[in-house]
């Protein structure tokens, strides 16, 4: 059983059994010497119960995640009856003042994890964080977005030989889960090392706040909390889940062989085929230089959102299931869904940044 830090004392503020208050941590100084703080909520129910820290913009331009905590300071959809929710909506503060994946030291802070206390911002940073919100929670959820001009299909990834992880993961209750350790030096790979089950979910764009994605984010967070027994659910207002969940282990990105200018045939959250056209890629007069078409079976992840590319350019993310079987399975629970099902709100919203069109053959 690991030793965690006490969660009522935060440097000279207490926050008592249901109380919420706002917490600034020094993390430390910027160039022109202002001090660099981590902001806070925290929110204590008024029973005991599990910590379960909700973390957003590690990256500072991944918001999708910052909109959704801020939302539920704002307009909580429940009443916190147990436990301890540690609320960080922005996690790179220098990062999110540039609109920057990146800290100003030019160090990604999603791979610099466990960080320093005598090292780089950056490392101070992470070092922080692993300090006042990993080693005094139970759990963490850490939302995530697509890099800059990329979107994503709302996937969690997470490690699923860890029985918490997976735990979380199912109970979240997205349509993909990628079993996956996460790389080297990354907030969920290190929290995970510490003892404290970490689940990322990776929705939407970067550098905006997307109305479907918040509305799975909250349902997800809801089911992960009703499932520790931290809120209490009616059978009435219980969120939906979706009709099918798969646990995917491989998946792959899809490049440009030629410089070009693309016109997609698939949208995220689309279930493809072997050999299916994926997008055509032409030159600015019009030309056709390729037709990009999926290396196997499999669910698009993620794609870019920029039709101009260059060679090698990744295009398209896709998992891939692991047996034939497994892909018609979820090929057909697609396919049955209804129009206004939460799931399929989010594939429309998604594709609004794309133009996709049907796939001609012109020979």
């Amino acid at each position: 059983m690991r030793k965690k830090r006490q969660i009522s004392k935060w440097g000279k503020t207490i926050v008592n059994p249901g109380q919420r208050k706002r917490i600034r941590l020094k993390a430390g100084e910027s160039f022109t010497g202002v001090s660099v703080h981590l902001p806070l909520m925290v929110w204590r129910g008024l029973e005991d119960g599990p910590v379960l820290a909700i973390t957003a913009a590690v990256h500072g331009d991944e918001i999708n995640g910052t909109g959704a905590i801020r939302k539920l300071i704002q307009e909580p959809p429940f009443e916190l009856k147990r436990g301890t929710l540690i609320l960080a909506p922005v996690v790179n503060t220098m990062g999110f003042e540039r609109h920057s994946r990146y800290s100003p030291d030019r160090r990604d802070l999603n791979r610099t994890f466990p960080g320093s206390k005598k090292g780089s911002l950056t490392g101070r940073l992470a070092n922080l964080i692993m300090k006042e919100i990993v080693k005094r929670s139970d759990y963490i959820v850490d939302l995530h977005t697509a890099a800059v001009r990329r979107t994503n299909f709302p996937n969690v990834r997470a490690d699923m030989d860890n029985p918490d992880c997976e735990r979380l993961a199912k109970a979240f209750g997205a349509e993909v889960i990628v079993n996956s350790t996460g790389p080297d030096g990354s907030f969920r790979r290190e929290a995970c090392k510490a003892g404290c089950p970490t689940i990322i979910l990776e929705a939407g764009e970067a550098l905006k706040v997307e109305s479907a994605v918040q509305d799975m984010t909250q349902r997800g967070l809801t089911h992960i909390m009703e499932e520790l027994e931290m809120i209490d659910v009616s059978d009435e207002l219980r969120p939906e889940t979706p009709p099918h969940q798969m646990i995917l282990h491989n998946s792959s990105w899809v490049r440009a062989g030629y410089g070009g200018f693309l016109k997609f045939h698939v949208a995220p959250g689309d279930t493809v085929q072997a050999d299916q056209p994926l997008a055509t890629n032409t030159g600015l007069l019009g030309k056709e230089l390729e037709t990009i078409t999926s290396p196997h079976n499999g669910i698009i992840l993620g794609m870019t959102t920029m039709p101009a590319v260059s060679p090698g350019d990744p295009i398209l993310h896709i998992a891939q299931p692991d047996t034939r079987k497994q892909f018609r399975t979820l090929e057909k629970s697609v396919d049955k869904m209804d129009d206004d099902n939460l799931e399929n709100q989010v594939r429309d919203d998604l594709a609004t940044s794309i133009t996709v069109e049907e796939y001609t053959d012109i020979e």
